[in-house]
């Protein structure tokens, strides 16, 4: 078993508080990421929403639509 594998099952067997606590923990230090790592993890999701995009698994919407829903959602 990997070690993410390993980790993932123990996380999964904690109570809900304990994996309420960790997944707060764990997104948070998304929030400490350098500048370095967030440039190369959007590039690395670029590449892949532009990978399932070419392949016909993803289909481009159009900017007037994201923005009027966002608007939407922020009312």
């Amino acid at each position: 078993m990997s070690n993410l594998a390993e980790i993932l099952k123990n996380a999964m067997s904690l109570d809900v508080r304990d994996r309420a606590t960790l997944a707060e923990r764990l997104l948070a230090s998304l929030d400490e990421l350098t500048e370095d790592e967030a440039e190369r993890l959007w590039a690395e999701e670029s590449q892949r929403r532009l990978e399932q995009y070419r392949a016909g698994r993803a289909k481009a919407v159009p900017a007037e639509g994201v923005h009027k829903k966002a608007k939407n959602l922020l009312r």
